[in-house]
């Protein structure tokens, strides 16, 4: 039993590549120095975290400056004891919801700057 084994070419196209542009034809891309780890890829991304982290500095402060006085508050007032726990029960509530709220808007806002920065150049 012979077999035919005649070869086919196939062809097969698909849309044409762009030549890829070096950093020295004038192309800046940030994405790639971030890839590959250069220093300035290090400086973008360590600025994002400088600013995810002064967000999360000012929630902090703000949560500090809400929370912490309560304690000398109670002690000031010692037969309060129902409104220590409605002020930690509800009290306390609205606000962390809010500054919760506000940190995750504040992170992605950081973030949609960030790419922005990177992939607009």
């Amino acid at each position: 039993m012979p077999q035919d084994h005649t070869e086919r070419r196939v062809v097969v196209t698909g849309p044409p590549r762009q030549a890829r542009r070096t950093s020295s034809s004038g192309y800046y891309r940030p994405r790639t120095e971030i890839d590959e780890q250069t220093t300035l890829g290090h400086t973008y991304v360590r600025s994002l975290m400088r600013t995810q982290l002064r967000a999360g500095l000012a929630v902090f402060a703000v949560l500090g400056l809400l929370v912490g006085p309560l304690p000398l508050l109670f002690a000031a007032m010692p037969d309060a004891r129902r409104l220590e726990w409605a002020v930690l029960g509800f009290g306390l509530y609205v606000p962390l919801v809010l500054l919760a709220r506000w940190y995750v808007r504040r992170a992605e806002h950081n973030e949609r700057d960030f790419v922005r920065l990177v992939e607009d150049r």
